[in-house]
């Protein structure tokens, strides 16, 4: 816990620990839902502190991590037509597809080009009327905002080059699908302050009632996340299911309303497949109808093929909660960030790379309550 001993907060951070040690009469499992989150909780060592108290187990909230092979595999092939400049967001370029990564696309003289906007996509276009640019939406509902925005600039504007290869995922769904899982362990959940800003929580009310689980929206820093797991808790202890607002400071019920109204505009519910975890209906966003001129898939005429994840890779079962990464046989060994088997080591919201980069080789020394 070297990390949280040079936190402005460490001091407050270890007593708000031990104030949880002190109100679980029981082991609690609680699942943190963002990537963000976990690697907060593997770097500053916050369920070292927990004890026995609470069990952290980490979710699918990586949407890297959780784009399946088929939408990679697309991916390499528009990025290696000669008429294509495929852009993307830097942390998907060395999460492996079947065979290669857009790294190695590039390197074999593929056009790919890192972007820090979708907007910065869609000038590529208009400055590039001759070559098609595509980019790949990757995300939970945090980005469709902005990726929303540049299709609707792009018809607009009229601008005939662009088109964007959507692989949106939604959260609430895959909360629903861990929860019916009869491997579920999760007792609570610690969501993703980022995507309720967006999307506000009322989505996650039913979930709480019908699954008798607390759901805590939740920031990113240490004390953030150490004061949702104690409303977690709390609530356990009491006998109550309900979701609470520990972001006050950036997150209210309704979310965003036009960056929403945005949204749903641009963008309709779609079954999605995730990787590691399978087909979640009704869980991903697919461009309506009106904008089916911007949709890379329709413009390029892309298969639908199925490709099998390797088969020493256990990634799968870490974005369910059911494995921690040390516990994967290939952790360290066969899989590593120059050698990664899957995406949940390359990815910076990764599990796997926060375990690694934290040096987690094995299971952490459990605190005395105090």
């Amino acid at each position: 816990m070297k990390f949280l001993d040079e936190y402005r907060d460490g001091a407050i951070a270890r007593a708000l620990a031990a104030q949880i040690r002190r109100t679980a009469t029981r082991r609690w499992v609680l699942m943190e839902v963002c990537g963000g989150q976990t690697h907060t909780i593997v770097k500053q060592g916050l369920d070292e502190l927990l004890g026995d108290a609470v069990e952290m187990i980490h979710g699918p909230g990586c949407p890297v991590c959780v784009t399946p092979l088929e939408q990679i595999d697309k991916a390499l092939e528009l990025a290696s037509r000669p008429d294509v400049i495929f852009t993307s967001f830097g942390d998907m370029l060395r999460v492996p597809g079947s065979e290669c990564d857009l790294l190695q696309v590039r390197a074999r003289g593929g056009t790919v080009r890192i972007v820090y906007s979708p907007l910065d996509a869609l000038d590529l276009a208009v400055r590039n009327p001759g070559r098609q640019v595509v980019f790949f939406a990757v995300g939970f509902e945090t980005t469709a905002p902005a990726n929303a925005m540049a299709v609707w600039r792009a018809r607009e504007l009229g601008i005939p080059n662009f088109s964007v290869l959507v692989s949106h995922v939604t959260v609430p769904p895959a909360m629903v699908a861990l929860l019916s899982d009869p491997a579920n362990r999760v007792q609570g959940f610690l969501a993703a302050g980022h995507v309720c800003t967006v999307m506000g929580w009322t989505e996650y009310e039913p979930i709480a009632v019908g699954f008798k689980v607390p759901i805590i929206v939740t920031g990113f820093e240490p004390l953030d996340i150490l004061e949702g797991i104690h409303l977690a808790v709390r609530q356990l202890e009491e006998g109550r299911y309900e979701v609470e607002n520990q972001y006050a400071r950036a997150v209210t019920r309704e979310g965003t309303v036009p960056a929403r109204t945005l949204v749903e505009r641009v963008f309709q519910l779609a079954d999605r497949k995730w990787r590691g975890i399978g087909e979640i209906p009704a869980s991903g966003l697919a461009l309506r109808d009106e904008f089916a001129a911007f949709d890379a898939e329709r413009r390029f005429t892309l298969g639908t093929a199925s490709v099998a994840e390797p088969a020493e890779c256990r990634a799968g079962a870490v974005l369910r909660g059911q494995l921690k990464p040390h516990q994967c046989p290939a952790f360290g060994r066969s899989c590593t960030p120059e050698h990664p088997l899957g995406a949940p080591m390359v990815s910076s919201e990764g599990a796997c790379a926060a375990y690694y980069n934290y040096g987690r080789f094995r299971a952490p020394e459990p605190v005395e309550a105090t």
